[in-house]
């Protein structure tokens, strides 16, 4: 299955047999307090240095979250989204729980961006889809409806089959929805990896849609978070996710060692390339 994302000349591909997809997840303003502060005053330049930092440590995609307390989200997303493609030009991931936001920034962006998010919920699809089918964006489907979020992972397909069935009947290719199974944190529930890495694992086998997850969602409030991420993350990559949402400067190095091990590097180019990249950033 492959999901095509555009920017404004670019054209990326997430391909449930190809490479890792990495989205970037720093332009987001939740425990970033000088984002928050810059953003509030239309400054863009934080916002644009995080999307510039953020592809030279490897993001392919670009997530945009505007959301803190007191913001107006529906102008200042847009506004953000198109700061941000005059900078650089990679697809974006248009991220807010607000409809109208999402909706005054797919009116805003060029390209085709990946929509984070509609869920199972049934006024979630009957407001979000449409507006996917009418810009043509890809979009990401969390595995929760209204009874909340279920700790069985066959439900959480079930959540997951119910949104691209609506997806389709509203005129959405199935390879425009990707879906995310929703990891938790492990500090909370022993169970909850497990959970999710099953979730992963039916979809990718019953449904082969791409897969995304929050990357460093299972580590809150434990120590060490980065080795925890890295254990749950390859757990996952080998069940079926293609493009986590992460820091990329903490996980790029790992997944091309993933892709690499995966046969999904031939004779270690993008691997070898990455290290001297980073290598030459270093000395510049």
């Amino acid at each position: 299955m492959k999901t095509i994302l555009k920017s404004k000349s670019q054209e990326l591909v997430i391909d449930t047999e190809g490479p890792v997809v990495i989205i970037g997840e720093s332009i987001n303003p939740t425990r970033r307090k000088k984002l928050v502060e810059t953003l509030s005053q239309n400054n863009f330049e934080l916002a644009i240095q995080l999307a510039k930092s953020q592809i030279e440590a490897g993001a392919d995609v670009l997530d945009v979250n505007v959301g803190f307390p007191g913001v107006d989200d529906v102008a200042l997303l847009p506004a953000t989204v198109k700061a941000i493609q005059d900078a650089v030009d990679v697809p974006l991931c248009i991220d807010s729980p607000n409809p109208k936001a999402i909706e005054t920034a797919l009116k805003a962006v060029e390209g085709k961006p990946l929509i984070n998010s509609v869920n199972g919920e049934e006024k979630s699809l009957q407001t979000i889809l449409p507006m996917i089918k009418e810009h043509g964006a890809a979009v990401i489907g969390l595995v929760m409806d209204d009874d909340g979020i279920t700790q069985d992972p066959e439900k959480r397909f079930q959540i997951a089959e119910k949104i691209l069935n609506r997806a389709i009947q509203t005129g959405i290719p199935q390879e425009d929805v990707v879906i995310d199974p929703l990891a938790m944190a492990v500090s909370a529930d022993p169970n909850a990896c497990l959970v999710t890495l099953e979730t992963i694992k039916l979809v990718h086998d019953r449904l082969g849609l791409n897969i995304t997850q929050g990357a460093s969602n299972i580590s809150f409030g434990l120590p060490n978070r980065v080795e925890l991420n890295n254990a749950h993350m390859a757990i996952s990559i080998w069940n079926g996710l293609t493009c986590p949402i992460a820091n990329p400067a903490k996980i790029t190095t790992f997944v091309r060692a993933m892709d690499l091990i995966r046969a999904r590097d031939d004779f270690a180019m993008r691997f070898t390339e990455f290290f001297y990249n980073q290598e030459a950033l270093k000395n510049s």
